[in-house]
């Protein structure tokens, strides 16, 4: 008790997440218009972008780190130094995009340990009935401070000079740091590096020995509900004849609506749709949203409608991922961390290579055929794991 009360307000501690949802969104939206200004495609983008969000998942087994040696404080503070640096670099040198794709790799692979940092730091400190408001703040943490870095960032790097530019975006991006400064941190493990990844890999290998874990594990590879498209569209703004300033604030109101259906529309309907069967009605929903879409005319308005509207079921679904997720771990798990990082970093994989795939469509067939891919692939996946899960039931209550 007495150390919750030195403690800042939970909406600040989950602000501290801020750092990466600037990196990610300047990842998906402001460096896709900085590189389409430069005369990229479409789809190259679309793959530089899927090859940096694949950070995610690969950044996820050098977590461990995190926990050893130094405190969780220090870390944070390092990544978040990495992160806004590598976005600063790629501001100044975007004009080569093989180097902005390698530097934003770093840079987001930084910017997801700093979540992983400052998710067991924020976590170890609140009493267990606030976990909920303390995950609520950093999902409003991620988005919001996404659609700042649109709006803001995306306006920014078309109208100063790359320099000052690359410094304003570093600075918005360290601002988040300074609510650290008023956290308690505790002190750090002790343990070698090398006990803490052999007890993190002993760990993996007990959880994949789990029925549950394998049916959630599968349920996320798959594209069900991906919403990659979203990665593309800010890219080929053009071919919808949008102005950069409309880029800029439908990606950014995209992004905060997406955070509000997130938080709060998805909880509503849970509470009569089992999670499970409500991620893939996401997933239905949405593919038949982008068929919509591609049947209205290539027009500004038309864009705008397209990328909040792909924002928001993408949200949603990471929503109810989380959900899932925390519906597998039940309660008085001691693996219930590792468990929730690798679901959490499974999820990321279907947005890595739906990203490559659909880039790769639309470089052979344009615009209208990415969404019809896109959409045929994420209702033919809905379709075939419902009718697993069904069967998977059917199963459960004849061995019963």
């Amino acid at each position: 008790m007495d150390r919750a009360k030195k403690l800042p307000p939970i909406f600040l501690l989950g602000l501290t997440n801020s750092t990466y949802g600037m990196c990610g969104s300047f990842a998906c939206v402001v460096l896709p218009e900085m590189l389409a200004a430069q005369g990229v495609s479409g789809g190259r983008i679309g793959a530089i972008v899927a090859w940096i969000l694949l950070a995610l998942v690969w950044s996820f087994f050098l977590s461990p780190m995190l926990d050893v040696r130094f405190s969780r404080r220090s870390y944070a503070l390092a990544c978040a130094v990495v992160a806004s640096g590598g976005v600063a670099l790629t501001v100044m040198h975007h004009g080569n995009p093989l180097f902005a794709e390698a530097v934003m790799v770093v840079s987001y692979a930084a910017a997801s340990l700093l979540q992983a940092a400052v998710g067991g730091w924020m976590g170890s400190l609140i009493p267990k009935k606030d976990e909920a408001k303390l995950g609520a703040w950093f999902a409003i943490g991620n988005t919001g401070a996404g659609g700042v870095m649109i709006l803001l960032g995306g306006d920014l790097v078309f109208r100063l000079r790359p320099a000052a530019a690359a410094a304003a975006l570093a600075g918005m991006m360290m601002l988040p740091t300074l609510i650290y400064l008023i956290v308690p941190a505790p002190g750090p493990d002790r343990r070698l590096a090398s006990e803490s990844f052999r007890q993190f890999f002993a760990e993996i290998f007990a959880l994949l020995r789990r029925r549950t874990v394998l049916i959630v594990l599968v349920l996320l590879f798959m594209p069900a509900a991906s919403f990659a498209l979203c990665n593309i569209l800010a890219g080929v703004g053009g071919d919808f004849h949008a102005s950069p300033s409309l880029i800029n604030f439908s990606c950014g109101i995209g992004l905060m609506l997406a955070g509000l259906a997130g938080s709060l529309a998805v909880p509503v309907i849970a509470r009569r749709l089992p999670l499970k069967w409500l991620y893939l009605a996401i997933g239905v929903v949405g593919a038949i949203f982008t068929v919509g879409v591609w049947a209205l005319p290539r027009l500004p308005w038309v864009f705008a409608v397209a990328m909040i509207g792909e924002n928001v079921f993408q949200a949603a679904a990471f929503s109810v991922e989380a959900g899932i997720a925390f519906e597998s771990i039940g309660r008085d798990n001691p693996l219930a961390s590792t468990q929730f990082s690798l679901l959490m970093a499974a999820s990321g994989l279907p947005i890595t290579y739906m990203g490559l795939i659909d880039s790769h469509i639309y470089d052979l067939h344009g615009l209208n055929g990415a969404m019809l891919a896109d959409a045929g692939i994420s209702v033919a996946v809905c379709v075939a794991l419902g009718a697993w899960l069904v069967w998977l039931r059917g199963r459960s209550r004849t061995i019963a």
